[in-house]
């Protein structure tokens, strides 16, 4: 007659070996995740769990499970889980007396297949929530903080790093520097910005492109910074273009800017290089708001201003050949003193000597050269008159108004060709 060949199932010592290596979770609370999961399976099992001696080995992978049963007179067991009667203790050990205790080794494979797999999915569980607990505990109070990971894989919508741990760090494609290229395996530094635990399940979001992480970078290569006789009052940054950063000194002997920029651009320049060439400008901060949004629009020269401090509007008036200047390249330089001064600032040639006899002319009057819509598009911006459009910036036309090239050049010539 065949025998059907005896299916062990897994094994306790392949289910403990799977914990063995777990991360971030303390040898202490391990030893008493497991011993609480075994606990629960005898107490199913047996009714209770109270008579039972569980010994834990991490560090092997192994465990031991003992029953503490008292021998009493045979016939007169009531409860089979602590007592045994003296018959059946005499087949252990055949010195047992009646009163006695015996300790029996119980093993947890003679529960059935079931039951094994039933804790090893417990275990699972319990050990996954106790990392997910330990990731959010690391991380939850660093953020703000600077990191350094290593880039484990690159997707489309994020970079995945992780930490000396092995934990999983996300960088969002939103948070990346635009001309940012990176290598598997390499070391790079981020700020943290958020930690999510949506249904205790913790996500780690690294950023890049955050004023705060140039300021931290600020902070680590400036002693001054963090000895705080210099504090950094303001940051406005176009991630991998250009940032401005507005700084005040405690202390009069010390020349904030000076200090942040170091000798020859010596202490900015590393910082230059980690943000993809991010040109980075140093002004003084002030209190005074003309004072302050003069120097943010720097290397321009401001000719006169006004503030409307209600609305947070300042009209600025420069010379001709600084209106290209206080805009910058693709109007970064202006964009930048309005982040940073918190001013929406609107720039305004000076109008030369030579027309300002010259009578104005409001833009409705040229509704027979201008379509009415480009016209109303230019009102909407503050502009009225032919000179208030002659004098402001090509650029400020183009973005402000929303319109395209094309229909800011033909409406200036329109409005010159008036005055010639």
């Amino acid at each position: 007659m065949a025998t059907k060949k005896e299916d062990k199932g897994p094994s306790m010592i392949e289910t403990f070996k799977e914990f063995k290596e777990t991360k971030n979770i303390d040898r202490t609370t391990l030893v008493s995740v497991l011993e609480e999961s075994l606990r629960n399976v005898l107490a199913k099992q047996f009714g209770s769990d109270e008579n039972f001696d569980v010994i834990v080995n991490p560090d092997k992978g192994d465990l031991e499970i003992h029953r503490n049963r008292i021998v009493v007179a045979d016939g007169e067991v009531q409860d089979e889980n602590k007592e045994i009667s003296l018959t059946q203790a005499q087949k252990i050990e055949p010195d047992y007396e009646v009163g006695e205790e015996v300790s029996e080794e119980v093993r947890f494979e003679k529960f059935g297949r079931r039951a094994i797999l039933n804790l090893r999915q417990t275990l699972a569980s319990k050990i996954l929530e106790l990392e997910h607990d330990s990731l959010y505990n690391k991380y939850k109070d660093r953020v703000g903080q600077v990191i350094s990971a290593e880039v484990y894989q690159m997707w489309k919508r994020e970079v995945l790093l992780i930490d000396d741990e092995g934990n999983e760090l996300h960088l969002p494609k939103s948070e990346q520097i635009p001309n940012d290229n990176y290598r598997k395996g390499e070391t790079i530094r981020a700020i943290i910005k958020e930690v999510q635990n949506e249904n205790n399940n913790p996500r780690i979001i690294l950023s890049r492109t955050s004023p705060v992480f140039l300021e931290r970078l600020l902070e680590a290569e400036v002693p001054e910074i963090n000895d705080g006789l210099i504090t950094i009052r303001r940051v406005a940054r176009m991630p991998g273009e250009r940032a401005k950063v507005a700084v005040e000194s405690y202390d009069d002997r010390i020349d904030p800017v000076g200090a942040c920029v170091g000798v020859k651009g010596s202490r900015v320049h590393g910082i230059v290089r980690e943000l993809g060439n991010e040109n980075i400008d140093v002004i003084n901060y002030s209190s005074n708001t003309q004072l302050f949004i003069t120097r943010a629009l720097s290397p321009a020269k401001v000719t006169n201003l006004n503030i409307n401090s209600e609305e947070h509007k300042a009209e600025v008036y420069l010379q001709p050949e600084e209106v290209s200047l206080a805009i910058g390249k693709g109007g970064l330089n202006i964009k930048l003193a309005s982040m940073l001064t918190e001013y929406t600032i609107d720039v305004f040639r000076v109008s030369n000597g030579s027309d300002s006899d010259d009578e104005d002319i409001y833009l409705d009057e040229f509704s027979d050269e201008i379509d009415q819509w480009i016209i109303d598009a230019i009102k909407a911006i503050g502009l009225e008159t032919a000179k208030a459009v002659l004098n402001a910036p090509r650029e400020m036309l183009i973005e402000k108004a929303d319109l395209e090239e094309e229909t800011v050049d033909h409406l200036l010539n329109v409005l010159r060709a008036e005055f010639e």
